[in-house]
């Protein structure tokens, strides 16, 4: 089996748990309409994809099975918000105002219409 696969599912195995212990902890601290779990989760996500890319592109000692273990794997696991979020960074670094500013776009529209158009199709067949 390719090594990266083992690293990627061991890491998103660890994210996910996280993501869920992580998510449940806030969400019980602070019980409202707001999905503090969720944001929180999403936000240290991002922070952790940044410290985990660039500890990538300065040191040697952070090899591509580390990067791959903790970006694809770990990450992935705990959000895909901080990819998205990446991504969206690397856009604007190249200067891709056009694609940054279309990827957003559609990523969200296109997200909230994907679980509305999910969420349709449940009620209209199961009711």
């Amino acid at each position: 089996m390719n090594r990266a696969i083992v690293l990627i599912g061991i890491g998103g195995l660890l994210g996910s748990v996280s993501r869920y212990l992580v998510a449940g902890f806030f969400t019980r601290m602070f019980p409202a309409a707001f999905p503090y779990g969720t944001f929180i989760v999403n936000i240290t996500g991002c922070f952790l994809i940044g410290i985990f890319y660039g500890l990538s592109q300065r040191y040697s000692w952070f090899t591509p099975a580390w990067t791959v273990f903790l970006t694809t794997g770990f990450c992935g696991g705990y959000t895909t918000f901080s990819s998205f979020a990446y991504e969206q960074i690397s856009l604007l670094e190249a200067s891709a105002y056009g694609t940054f500013i279309l990827y957003s776009t559609i990523s969200l529209v296109t997200g909230l219409l994907a679980v509305l158009g999910g969420l349709t199709l449940v009620k209209t067949f199961t009711s």
